[in-house]
């Protein structure tokens, strides 16, 4: 079950999140907030593949 859900907050993510990899954002100049959605995308990424 939690896999699961995982997997949904991965769906959702990836529809409402922006996406920064796409746009070239450079993680030494990154603004604190998106670090934070980095470090959020990739926590939920992780538990839903594994």
């Amino acid at each position: 079950m939690k896999k699961s859900i995982f997997k949904i907050l991965a769906r959702i993510n990836k529809l409402l999140l922006p996406s920064f990899s796409k746009r070239g954002l450079d993680l030494a100049k990154a603004k604190k907030w998106q670090l934070a959605l980095i470090g959020w995308r990739a926590y939920i990424t992780k538990n839903a593949l594994s």
